[in-house]
């Protein structure tokens, strides 16, 4: 299964790691290596994440990773990461769309 990541959840992956690397740049490298070691894993089991509450689409769900949510959309051909958000932020409904 084809993993594609999104502009803005490339955006978003760079704009914590830049956040992360103000304090630590080894931290801020580490953080990065294990998102995508995170989102990996879906290529065997895409349904690992939950449904994501904000939208009530079984295919759009979320993997937790620390303080985020790593929200995709899951299909028989392929996973779309669609963004990052901080667990603490609102969800803007426009960044669900593939």
């Amino acid at each position: 299964m084809k993993i594609i990541w999104s502009p803005l959840s490339l955006e978003r992956a760079g704009e914590i790691a830049d956040y992360i690397a103000l304090d630590k740049t080894t931290a801020a490298i580490e953080w990065i290596e294990t998102l995508f070691d995170k989102v990996e894993i879906l290529k065997s089991s895409p349904k690992i994440g939950r449904i994501v509450p904000e939208s009530c689409r079984e295919d759009i769900r979320e993997l937790l990773f620390g303080n985020y949510r790593i929200i995709y959309l899951a299909d028989e051909k392929k996973i779309s990461i669609l963004t990052i958000r901080h667990g603490k932020q609102i969800m803007p409904i426009d960044e669900l769309q593939a």
